[in-house]
């Protein structure tokens, strides 16, 4: 696991072995957070990582100047680690074992980017509730943006506030922001101002 970019870039980490995890590649990861250096200037920006495993992603958010990091999973050991790393680079990274549901129904603080990375396994209706309950909590900031890593088996295009989708490999980004609207919602849009007009 190597980390992409900012102070501590080509910095490699080695989780401990036998950690339920899949983590984001090193080429996923690199493509994915050039797609946010184009929205975002790190240094500062508020980050939620959910389903956070190694801690992989919260490591490039706070090595590229993000602060605070909040990076939540249900497994000890990912937590432990995470912990370990946060301590031994200065990372602002609270790291906090939860069941990521239980988390978001009892938090109330907006973020700049909020990342999730549910296990692949997991149903579609879990990673739509992902989404539907981060924007009905308003954990989002207005300028915002929420990114969730699935299969190709998943699909999320069809959810309120999406915006893109992007692909790398086996990996899928969809990116959400406040006020975008799936491309069914856009047509019904686009008839009424065509009935409007006539």
């Amino acid at each position: 696991m190597r980390i992409i970019s900012g102070k501590y870039k080509g910095r490699r980490i080695f989780p401990p072995k036998g950690l339920p995890v899949r983590p984001t590649t090193d080429m996923s990861k690199e493509a994915l957070f050039n797609v946010l250096n184009n929205h975002f200037n790190f240094d500062g920006l508020k980050i939620l990582d959910l389903f956070a495993g190694t801690g992989n992603i919260s490591f490039e958010f706070a090595s590229r100047g993000c602060t605070p990091i909040t990076s939540v999973d249900a497994d000890f050991g990912c937590v432990k680690f995470i912990k370990q790393i946060a301590s031994e680079y200065d990372f602002n990274i609270a790291a906090t074992k939860s069941d990521v549901f239980s988390f978001l129904e009892r938090n109330n603080t907006t973020y700049d980017i909020i990342f999730a990375d549910p296990p692949y396994g997991l149903d579609q209706k879990t990673f739509e509730k992902v989404v539907t309950t981060v924007f009905e909590k308003n954990l989002l900031q207005e300028d915002g943006m929420m990114i969730i890593e699935h299969s190709k088996y998943t699909k999320m295009d069809h959810l309120s506030n999406f915006s893109f989708q992007k692909s790398y490999g086996g990996s899928f980004f969809s990116f959400f922001e406040i006020g975008k609207s799936t491309d069914e919602e856009m047509d019904e849009e686009d008839s009424l101002l065509d009935s409007e007009e006539e």
